[in-house]
């Protein structure tokens, strides 16, 4: 796991650093779901840096390491509110936390004083509109849906439309969790972004995927097939407290150079946080 990556380097480099030790760095690197490219890359970092001084310690090849994937990682201003009403299109498969990043992300706005609308356009769980219904509520958000099994891209349309007309800074449209190896159903996520286009000219502003920290490298599978779809313009990765990883985030982000946007830290409302790429890198060594 990515969190106990600071205490194996720590143990790895606890006698006399040496060739072959730096070779078994790389090693944790993979485990870590860095990505071969990265993984390489600080490998040849640290063995530069132990030819240069052979008495490198534990903690400066750490310093290293963390100096090295902070420049990995990018950060993309969160969007503007130029004009009104900003639309952002939430992505993501089954189980990656996107109904409940959804109204994570309409609580931050609220608290931004801006007006959210949530657009409910997973028309094929009847579960999932209930509790976006109840969250919209509570957090004080105007609130869009359809009949169930109706066009999605009619209701994210329609949702679209209201914004417009009920003068909201913000619309967050959901869509239903579908699995990026579907043919079908990625040319329907296609129809909806056709869709928000035609209600309103420019939109979507942003499409954000959502992302399971703990999938590792199969995150950047799931990214790469969206992206093909839809042009991707940020990530969100949840479930990051506890066991996650999230070393996959530095792979996306070279592949796909998408900028993480949010860190989803727990199941709280309030567990959603603007991403730190600092914070971010140190909290992988805890």
């Amino acid at each position: 796991m990515f969190r106990f990556l600071g205490r194996k380097i720590r143990d790895l480099f606890q006698g006399k650093v040496s060739e072959e030790s730096i070779d078994r760095l790389q090693e944790l690197f993979y485990q870590a779901d860095l990505g071969v490219e990265t993984a390489q890359k600080l490998t040849e970092k640290v063995r530069l840096l132990y030819r240069k001084k052979s008495s490198l310690t534990s903690d400066e090849i750490l310093a290293e390491i963390k100096k090295e994937l902070l420049e990995e990682l990018k950060k993309s201003p969160l969007p503007p509110f130029s004009g009104k009403p900003q639309v952002i299109l939430i992505v993501g498969v089954n189980g990656n936390g996107k109904t409940t990043t959804v109204a994570k992300l309409a609580h931050y706005y609220q608290q931004q004083k801006k007006k959210v609308l949530i657009v409910a356009a997973d028309t094929f769980r009847a579960a999932a509109v209930e509790q976006l219904s109840k969250w919209a509520e509570s957090t004080k958000s105007d609130f869009v849906k359809g009949k169930q099994g109706s066009d999605p891209a009619a209701v994210a349309f329609d949702g679209t439309q209201a914004g417009v007309s009920r003068e909201c800074d913000l619309v967050l449209i959901d869509t239903a969790g579908r699995l990026h190896t579907k043919s079908d159903l990625m040319k329907e996520l296609e129809k909806i972004h056709r869709a928000i286009g035609k209600a309103l000219p420019g939109a979507p502003h942003e499409i954000w995927l959502i992302l399971d920290g703990t999938v590792g490298q199969n995150g950047v599978e799931q990214a790469t097939r969206f992206q093909q779809s839809i042009p991707l313009s940020g990530l969100i990765l949840t479930k990051m407290e506890g066991t996650a990883k999230g070393g996959g985030a530095f792979a996306i982000q070279k592949i796909l150079n998408l900028p993480l946007q949010f860190i989803g830290v727990g199941e709280k409302m309030t567990d959603l946080e603007p991403f730190d790429p600092q914070k971010f890198v140190d909290s992988l060594f805890d």
